[in-house]
């Protein structure tokens, strides 16, 4: 129906119902109050007719979408009757010398039955009759709280999403048994399975924004037993800011159940530290490297400069930064080896970069036990052909981007990675740039973790194979990463080795009974095999070494360590030797070396004299 055709089939009805309210009026109080006098009724009736179509106007009465009707529509009927009520008083007052209450009242008591009757009953008729009926899924809201709440008001209005809300399970004992918005709160997160099998449910919708992740992971293991499946409802802020539909569900993922909280850095304490600068990240195409640059993006730097290797990771994230940011600043793609040495100190030259954030690295554990030198040439030799070029031209922070696996290492990787750190620690104390490293866990969902590597298991049939039933890890997600390794280079004094609180480790069983199970599979179904710990893989991963660990905290949850400091000379001169040994030597002596429960530096002047 067209808007004007709409207004006018309104103020008709609405005509007809004003009118029909005072006449009602009237005749009501007639036989008792002698009040029937033509001049005086149509004195009200044309005064009524005329004010109220005034007071709809200004109250943009004809303008509400009366299917959404709810309370705030009402106040507005309200209103617009109240008002030509008064003003119908007033002219009987002015003309007739009386105000003849007792049948204003009537009127206005019928006026306001009559209008929001009309509206609510159109609301009623167009849900169940008019509004197509789709195949519809039982859905049991977790959570009868204010999201809660809002969701279901958002599906019964859209009748069109094939989701019926039929109860709510909430663990606030107050609520138990009542009645909101229709639908009853049925129970607590207990009886998740009994009552997905009771009332036939088919979807189960957490919605619940404060839940946190040891609460997520106990209803979700609730909502695992049943066959219904599992979505979580977006976040308001963002319902409430339009990015996102509040019926826009989205699966839960592996990161919801880790039984931690993420970690929100102060991310606006650094807006000083990199706006207006000039930033340089090194394996800007990788998985912390462009979610870095994406961080980055946010606080407006001058120019950001991403390097290397990779020509198409660089692309996209290079396209993806210039569609975000538009012009706001200057992006630089830059494709280069670290390996390269004089390309990465032209680079330095040419971009003379504020703050540098060295991403680039070799990390899988089991390829680099097969390719140590290609271990040593990219993780020792790249991190100090950048590091010393942003020494060369004057570079203020740099920030490396290094593992827990660099704390007693068993691998090539993490002690490739320990050695780097050494490097920078060493470079720190002779140059005047901030030279300091970021220790943190396995990354969620980065390229060659495992958590890709178990999806794909899985969409395969299985099964899953985790490497050893008591095999831990820590996990944090990209963006918690990325943050971090930002936060850092805002904290830096020199030489610091940042490490993130990452709470308890997570067994990597467990993870893979996980993903089996959000993926729609029972454990039975895909089935876990374990296939014995890889070459270089430890049980357990560390963090800090005992010798590292300080009590103080720098910023909330973020801890701080200095590992111990080894002679420059013979350290450069170790390095150096490197070129020349074979891969079994270059394993040995590399752990042993970056290995610091044994004495560094009687381990250094050892593997030196080799």
């Amino acid at each position: 129906m067209s808007y004007r055709r709409r207004l006018t089939v309104l103020a008709i009805l609405d005509s007809f119902i004003v009118l029909s309210a005072i006449y009602a009026g009237y005749l009501t109080l007639h036989p008792y109050l002698a009040i029937f006098k033509l001049e005086t009724l149509m004195l009200t009736s044309v005064t009524l007719l005329v004010s109220h179509h005034l007071f709809s106007f200004i109250y943009k009465l004809y303008n509400k979408v009366w299917e959404y009707a709810s309370i705030g529509e009402l106040v507005t009927i309200v209103k617009a009757v109240t008002f030509s009520i008064m003003t119908t008083a007033v002219v009987q007052q002015i003309v007739i010398h009386d105000i003849y209450f007792r049948a204003l009242m009537l009127a206005w008591m019928l006026h306001v039955l009559l209008i929001g009757g009309s509206r609510f009953s159109w609301r009623i008729y167009r849900d169940r009759y008019i509004k197509p009926k789709t195949a519809e899924k039982r859905a049991l809201i977790i959570g009868a709280g204010a999201a809660g709440t809002m969701l279901v008001r958002q599906l019964m209005n859209k009748r069109d999403t094939g989701i019926k809300p039929v109860a709510f399970i909430d663990d606030d004992r107050k609520k138990y048994k009542l009645q909101i918005l229709g639908l009853p709160v049925v129970g607590n997160s207990s009886h998740i399975a009994k009552t997905v099998e009771t009332l036939r449910i088919d979807k189960i919708i957490i919605a619940i924004p404060s839940l946190n992740k040891n609460e997520m992971k106990r209803i979700f293991e609730e909502c695992a037993k049943t066959t219904a499946s599992t979505k979580i409802m977006p976040m308001i802020e963002d319902v409430m800011l339009g990015r996102v539909s509040v019926n826009q569900f989205r699966d839960v993922e592996v990161e919801d159940l880790l039984g931690r909280e993420p970690v929100e850095l102060d991310i606006d304490s650094i807006s000083e530290f990199l706006t207006g600068k000039t930033v340089l990240v090194t394996g800007a195409g990788g998985s912390i490297g462009s979610e870095i640059c994406r961080q980055i993006g946010k606080f407006n730097p001058s120019k950001l400069v991403l390097l290397g290797h990779g020509e198409n990771s660089i692309y996209q994230i290079d396209m993806e930064l210039r569609s975000k940011y538009k012009s706001e600043f200057e992006i630089i793609p830059v494709i280069a080896d670290i390996q390269d040495r004089y390309r990465m100190f032209e680079v330095m030259e040419q971009h003379k970069p504020d703050v540098v954030y060295h991403a680039a690295a070799h990390k899988h554990v089991p390829l680099m036990e097969y390719n140590p030198k290609e271990a040593v040439k990219n993780n020792i030799f790249g991190t100090k052909n950048v590091a010393e070029a942003a020494d060369a031209f004057g570079v203020k922070n740099f920030v490396l981007v290094s593992s827990d696996k660099a704390v007693n290492p068993t691998n090539i990787m993490g002690a490739t990675k320990r050695v780097a750190e050494m490097v920078i620690q060493q470079l720190d104390k002779e140059s005047s740039t901030s030279f300091v490293a970021v220790r943190f866990g396995n990354v969620l969902g980065s390229r060659g973790s495992v958590i890709p590597l178990f999806k794909k298991q899985i969409q395969a049939g299985g099964p899953v194979t985790v490497t050893h039933p008591d095999m831990t890890r820590y996990f944090m997600t990209i963006p918690e990463a990325s943050r971090l390794v930002i936060q850092a280079g805002a904290l830096a004094r020199g030489g610091e080795i940042f490490v993130l609180d990452m709470g308890e480790p997570v067994k990597i069983v467990d993870l893979a009974k996980n993903l089996i199970t959000l993926s729609g599979y029972s454990i039975d179904e895909i089935g876990i095999n374990f296939s014995g710990i890889r070459p270089g893989e430890k049980m357990y991963e560390e963090l800090l070494n005992e010798n590292e660990v300080h009590s103080k905290q720098v910023f909330p949850k973020i801890r701080i360590g200095k590992a111990a400091l080894v002679d420059g000379p013979i350290l450069y001169e170790f390095i150096a030797s490197l070129h020349d040994k074979d891969s079994e030597t270059l394993k040995k002596q590399l752990v042993e070396i970056a290995n610091t429960k044994v004495g560094l530096r009687e381990v250094m002047k050892e593997a030196a004299s080799f």
